[in-house]
């Protein structure tokens, strides 16, 4: 081996590009002959060993059990010698192109997309650090800055649709049941311009947000379900809000809402779905086809229950949950923020944040 190896994490089901470590099996520094088990990481539909690929000594590991990955990350390096340093790291996404930004800036392309959507001054961002989309958002909560005001009038049947995948044609559906709106268009920075969904057009992306709102149209639908990554729906919710739109719930006509039930803002329920009494569901909740969230469940902000799956009694679920189709999930269980639950299994107990569950597995494990 000339030179060293870097340890790629391998896609391992294309509609979910992140792993969980399950179990780290080696230490920084440790020799590996070719072929020797270096960790196995898992999602919510299967269990991989990553293994050497060649001989050498593991270099910057800095991974341990629990922490997720996506796929195409490094995991560490496979090097001759047990001191060798590792490259410096490149900033990713870094806007290279200087026109039109303050001389000493130091911003990624979301970042500067999204300061640009809001209206912010990009004289007034911080000239001495890396501008993180993150950065912005926080910029823009702490002082208000990039919110639209418009004197138009809201037009109260009009919304767009955030998203043109299957979510968004399944939101098409749903809104057309209702029968209360007008959908002006869906938004998805990677469509051309111009093309139909299910016969609405493509309006644009991100950067069309602010001038739909001054327009008037300050109503939102979120059709990024966000399996897989749930960051992506959560960051949709942060821009459609920060650019002034409200967020209706949508309750499918056939679907069954106990009037106890507590309702944050954008939460959508689906065809046939059940929530019973006393039930609280946090910005964003999907409840999907057919799924029942019984009496005294509380969900918080962003978690996606999927088509058939059965939450007993007093389930308590934190924020960015994933529950796949046709999970069961027991009475008084807790599920961490940020678990993914594959499809079909059975919850017996609490699961930890950030856990995965396999599909059609019981947990807790044996």
């Amino acid at each position: 081996m000339s030179e060293a190896f870097a340890v790629i994490v391998p896609l391992l089901n294309p509609n979910e590009p992140e792993v969980q470590i399950v179990e780290v099996h080696v230490a920084e520094g440790q020799k590996l002959a070719a072929g020797e088990l270096l960790c196995t990481v898992e999602t919510t539909k299967s269990t991989h060993e990553i293994s050497a690929e060649r001989e050498g000594y593991v270099v910057a590991l800095g991974k341990a059990k629990g922490d997720k990955l996506r796929a195409g990350e490094r995991l560490c390096w496979l090097a001759d010698d047990a001191s060798w340093v590792p490259p410096e790291e490149p900033e990713e996404d870094l806007v290279s192109d200087r026109e039109a930004l303050p001389q000493t800036m130091r911003i990624t392309r979301p970042a500067l997309e999204l300061a640009r959507a809001s209206g912010l001054d990009l004289e007034d961002l911080p000239q001495d650090i890396l501008i993180t989309e993150a950065e912005v958002l926080r910029m823009i909560s702490d002082g208000g800055g990039g919110v639209v005001k418009s004197d138009r009038p809201l037009d109260s049947s009009a919304l767009i649709i955030y998203g043109g995948g299957g979510h968004g044609k399944a939101l098409i559906d749903l809104i057309h049941a209702i029968g209360s709106y007008r959908i002006a268009g869906i938004i998805d920075d990677g469509l051309t311009v111009g093309v139909e969904i299910m016969g609405i057009p493509v309006v644009g992306g991100a950067a069309e947000l602010r001038s739909l709102s001054e327009q008037g149209i300050r109503q939102a639908v979120n059709a990024v379900g966000g399996i897989g990554d749930m960051s992506s729906r959560t960051k949709v919710f942060e821009r459609l809000q920060v650019n002034g739109f409200e967020l209706p719930n949508l309750i499918h006509p056939s679907a069954w809402v106990e009037p106890s039930v507590s309702l944050e803002a954008g939460v959508q329920t689906f065809p046939h779905a059940y929530i019973g009494s006393e039930v609280r569901l946090g910005l964003g909740v999907i409840v999907n086809t057919a799924a029942v969230v019984s009496h005294d469940c509380n969900l918080a902000d962003y978690v996606n229950i999927a088509p058939g799956a059965l939450l007993a009694g007093n389930v308590t679920i934190g924020e960015s949950v994933l529950v796949g189709m046709g999970v069961t999930i027991n009475l008084h269980v807790n599920i961490g923020s940020g678990a993914m639950i594959g499809n079909s299994a059975v919850i017996k107990a609490d699961v930890p944040a950030g856990q995965v569950v396999r599909a059609g597995t019981i947990w807790p494990r044996d």
